[in-house]
């Protein structure tokens, strides 16, 4: 009997452990397949222009320097919002909130804002910012509003996973000094918490590079250079969105460049927060 129940048990094993290796395989297959076909179609159309010329009309010479620009500064704008507002909320939770019902209560929404669907974001954002506004015009402050909306709850998470993790003797050698509470949260914790707070930071600013939906409702687009953001904006996501249901080629082609842009950034960001992440284990 019992070795009828350790040959089943092996059986078993070897089954979920075969399962979990096809399974592995067919997701790094696809997406060394999606990496593949991006890189082949979009490394080729890398030059000059890309970085130094508008988006083009069709058959027309030209790059993503708008895009580009205006996805650095509405994900910049963005990140200013979320990381004050994120960090605050994450300190709150994790130093006063305590499990009280307010605390579980913000938690929860929290959570929900961790999975709700960008587009619904960018539609709530549309009815405040620009459907109801005196000027009911699409600007790069809308789109960041968005986006700052997405990246918050990523940030408000992290900060109270990180500083939940610091030892309780901080706290209490900055009490036993006399030091207000503010401040040994500010001065100790949140240096102590310096390399998973930017962690964080990082993670959100990929969450949001990518994001499509949000911007067409709320910054919406502009073919030409533009600095200023109560105006039409444009980013790389549109542009890609746009571009990719084109009938030209040649804007098909600056599509897969601007994916390509994408993808390095955000692998560039995945890097960095490893190294943090990694160098913070080191100490």
């Amino acid at each position: 009997m019992a070795n009828a129940r350790a040959v089943s048990r092996k059986i078993s094993n070897v089954v979920f452990v075969g399962f979990c290796t096809v399974a592995a395989a067919i997701a790094l297959t696809v997406l060394t397949l999606i990496l593949y076909s991006l890189l082949e179609k979009g490394l080729g159309g890398l030059n000059l222009d890309v970085f130094t010329l508008s988006t083009p009309a069709a058959g027309s010479r030209g790059g993503l320097a708008n895009a580009i620009t205006g996805s650095l500064m509405m994900c910049a704008f963005a990140m200013v919002i979320a990381l004050f507002i994120g960090v605050l909320s994450g300190t709150w939770l994790a130093e006063f909130g305590g499990e009280s019902l307010y605390a579980k209560l913000i938690r929860f929404v929290n959570d929900i804002l961790l999975s709700a669907p960008s587009i619904l974001i960018g539609l709530f954002v549309y009815q405040i910012a620009v459907s109801i506004s005196a000027r009911h015009a699409y600007s790069g402050f809308s789109g960041a509003v968005a986006l700052a909306l997405i990246a918050i709850p990523v940030i408000t998470r992290t900060t109270e996973d990180v500083l939940k993790l610091q030892p309780t003797a901080l706290r209490e050698s900055g009490i036993a000094l006399g030091t207000p509470i503010w401040t040994t949260i500010r001065k100790i914790l949140w240096r102590s918490a310096s390399a998973g707070l930017v962690t964080g930071a990082l993670l959100a600013f990929a969450r949001i590079s990518g994001e499509t939906a949000p911007l067409i409702f709320t910054a919406f687009g502009n073919q030409f250079f533009n600095w200023d953001m109560t105006k039409k904006m444009a980013s790389l996501p549109k542009v890609i969105y746009d571009d990719a249901l084109s009938a030209y080629d040649d804007l098909i082609r600056l599509a897969w460049v601007g994916a390509v842009l994408i993808t390095f950034a955000v692998l560039a960001t995945q890097i960095i927060a490893r190294v943090v992440i990694r160098g913070n284990r080191g100490r």
